[in-house]
């Protein structure tokens, strides 16, 4: 979908909420609406115009990047965009009232002090970019592809006696130099005791054998993340090993299969909930079964107890990731990135999920 597709939804939504002008100012939404990377920096779009507001800085790239009208702001991000509002005659104005603090609000209403408040309309434009069209897919694919080939080369590394810092290092270096622009997130290495931490981030603990070592990373490939969660056993699994990863491996493969068009998010995380209940972790699992990826690693339509997705929709992409946490003793996850069509849930994550055990013989 281009982003002269992507306005035209906006425009759209800014008819139906009576909304003559929108303010467009969190950095993934100028991109998605604009095809502007830059930040510090604001989106006024209108009926018929679509502006957008930087300095110095960014004059060159978002000319390049965007085909906006570009103006320079020299005397304030907040004061060009009040002035412009005024010159366009714009009577009422959308603003991302999550994305502007309490404070930078109040001071801009100040430039518009003939403007009374009901002027002013708080909209969320997250929900536009729920469903993602062919070239967000594909951008997805690529940020899967990076992480997945980083999973097989980090199975060769893996060792005793090296840190959760090493291993979490090992992997964004590989991703970096193979597309990716960062880490999707912070890296996750969890191991042995350490894997009762659903969040775990990498830490000094050297890995010891005969303990789980988790990982969960993503790449980002044109803005946009992967998130992959993969569990192994460094050295020989133990009957408890094994017991709890083909639990979690039957969770995860039964919350992949269950994701259908039209699905609850309240549905697709009660159905691996209550199979976990059944096999006695229940308590175990305190997390919510994915969240949509995209521009950001957290997104729109959640699958959670809370989930407010009433009905998910195709091109939808949301990770399929449970886990179960012991305290004391450790734990696992194992997590896919899933893009939901019409047969179902499809997973885009490639990387081998079956038990794997590191040992010197490999």
């Amino acid at each position: 979908m281009s982003t002269e597709k992507r306005v035209e939804r906006l425009r759209t939504l800014m008819k139906e909420k009576g909304v003559e002008a929108m303010l467009v100012s969190k950095v993934v939404n100028l991109r998605y609406f604009s095809g502007f990377t830059g930040d510090d920096s604001l989106l006024l779009i209108t009926a018929e115009r679509e502006l957008l507001l930087t300095d110095f800085r960014y004059m060159e790239q978002a000319k390049a990047e965007t085909a906006f009208e570009v103006v320079e702001q020299k005397a304030g991000l907040w004061q060009q965009a009040a002035k412009a509002v005024q010159e366009l005659g714009c009577r009422s104005l959308g603003f991302e009232g999550r994305d502007i603090s309490f404070d930078t609000f109040q001071a801009f209403r100040k430039l518009l002090p003939s403007w009374p408040e009901e002027n002013f309309i708080s909209l969320a434009l997250e929900p536009l970019r729920e469903v993602k069209d062919a070239e967000e897919i594909a951008c997805l694919k690529k940020a899967v592809e990076i992480s997945d080939r980083a999973f097989d080369d980090v199975l060769q590394f893996l060792r005793p006696g090296i840190s959760e810092r090493a291993v979490a290092a090992h992997l964004e270096a590989f991703m970096r130099e193979h597309g990716s622009e960062r880490p999707a997130f912070t890296t996750i290495v969890a191991s042995g005791v350490r894997g009762s931490l659903p969040h775990g981030t990498a830490s000094e603990k050297l890995l010891v054998a005969g303990e789980f070592v988790t990982m969960d990373y993503g790449a980002v490939y044109q803005g946009y993340h992967s998130d992959i969660t993969r569990t192994v056993v460094l050295g020989e699994a133990s009957e408890k090993h094994r017991e709890l990863y083909h639990t979690v491996l039957e969770a995860q493969i039964l919350g992949v299969k269950s994701l259908y068009v039209g699905i609850s998010g309240k549905e697709a995380d009660r159905i691996v909930r209550d199979f976990l209940t059944q096999e006695g972790y229940g308590e175990n699992f305190g997390h919510g079964l994915g969240h949509s990826v995209g521009l950001e690693i957290h997104e729109e339509p959640r699958l959670s107890p809370k989930s407010k997705a009433e009905h998910l929709a195709k091109g939808t992409v949301v990770t399929v990731e449970p886990g179960v946490y012991l305290p004391g003793w450790g734990g696992l996850r194992i997590e896919d990135t899933v893009l939901l069509e019409e047969r179902g849930g499809v997973p885009l994550t490639k990387a081998a999920k079956h038990l794997i055990e590191i040992t010197q013989d490999r």
